[in-house]
């Protein structure tokens, strides 16, 4: 199973504004404004995004979930980030 990692917003353009940060690119396509959805066969890439929302929280109102197992979705927050990137290097050390 690939994990996954979505990204929610109330704010119109948001998600799509951090997307370009993080991808460093001007064109970017996202189907619906408030929500993003992005599955990883490597689960250690999803520690990139992971830590880069979380370093910028301030900057966007994005709430980030992410799954490994199917059906069973963490919320990621300034609280947790930190343990769950840790954890994702412990169960996944590929």
């Amino acid at each position: 199973m690939n994990t996954t990692i979505n990204l929610y917003s109330d704010k119109k353009g948001e998600i799509k504004k951090f997307l370009k940060i993080f991808y460093n690119k001007q064109d970017i396509n996202i189907e619906n404004d408030e929500k993003w959805e992005k599955e990883f066969a490597n689960p250690i890439e999803m520690s990139d995004i992971i830590g880069t929302l979380i370093e910028n929280n301030d900057k966007f109102k994005i709430n980030m979930w992410v799954s490994f197992d199917k059906n069973i979705f963490i919320n990621i927050t300034q609280n947790n980030a930190d343990k769950i990137i840790r954890y994702i290097f412990e169960r996944f050390p590929y």
